[in-house]
């Protein structure tokens, strides 16, 4: 069972390369912006302040990826030879659906920490720097595939925080997580996720709440929430809707709406435009 493509069905990347080559001066992305970025250090060096966090130097080939809008700033100046290539990331259904909101706020990560990305990353920087014509086109699906290389790369990691992600890299979980990506419309008990687990229903249940942070029943109630919103997004009848994602009227969607967003999902659909 595939772990990662149903997530990436529902929730595609799109990215829009905006500069590849020599980089001089300060770029500032504010929060408000409603993509996220990455930015490749292919050579040279910068100095990258994210968010609030201390100013990071950079002097080595980098990915720094910003899965949401995140307030960040770049730096050099002309003697750091600094070469970048960078994008913005969209996903569907809006930088809160539920993939977005499952990866930290930011990554950088050394190019050599992740050599499945190497060839990728190699044709990219080709693209980048060649003048090929179409070379915009080709770097953003380059990117595009980047960021599901990447999402490969962290569900193979063991070492996260409580969430989708580290239930998704758990080999005890990611079987039951699937199954509810997959049929999110089912009536799913924890006695059906244990099973496909290979665990007791206790264990299952104290396992999943540790690693996901939230128990079963309310990871499905989250993971129905964000496919709604999506359709909601895409203009789907409210009708149509609830029967999608499990339940059996609009009422029953709109009670379970409220009961995690605040709002009904007029009001967040009118919030959300």
């Amino acid at each position: 069972m595939d772990r990662l493509s149903t997530l990436l069905t529902h929730f595609g990347v799109n990215a829009g390369t905006f500069h590849s080559g020599a980089f001089c001066g300060v770029s500032a992305y504010g929060g408000e912006q409603a993509c996220g970025h990455v930015h490749l250090l292919q050579a040279g060096e910068v100095l990258l302040k994210p968010g609030n966090d201390p100013e990071l130097t950079l002097n080595e080939p980098t990915l720094i990826f910003f899965p949401r809008p995140l307030a960040h700033r770049l730096f050099a100046d002309e003697s750091m030879g600094t070469q970048l290539v960078c994008a913005s990331l969209t996903f569907d259904g809006g930088s809160g659906n539920a993939l977005a909101s499952a990866l930290p706020d930011y990554l950088v990560l050394k190019l050599t920490d992740i050599p499945e990305l190497g060839s990728t990353l190699a044709w990219l920087f080709k693209e980048a720097f060649d003048g090929h014509c179409g070379r915009e086109a080709v770097m953003d699906r380059l990117f595009e595939l980047l960021v599901i290389l990447l999402l490969r790369h962290l569900i193979s990691r063991r070492d996260q925080q409580p969430g989708m992600m580290a239930g998704l890299a758990d080999p005890r979980l990611s079987r039951a997580l699937a199954l509810m990506h997959d049929e999110p419309a089912r009536a799913w008990s924890v006695a059906e996720l244990a099973a496909a687990a290979n665990q007791s229903r206790a264990g299952f249940a104290e396992h999943f709440r540790r690693v996901v942070g939230q128990t079963p029943l309310d990871y499905l109630l989250s993971w129905r929430i964000s496919l709604a919103q999506k359709r909601l997004r895409e203009g789907r009848p409210i009708a149509l809707i609830a029967e999608e994602v499990g339940y059996d009227s609009p009422s029953a969607l709109a009670r379970a709406f409220r009961r995690k967003t605040g709002q009904s999902p007029r009001q967040w659909k009118a919030e959300a435009r």
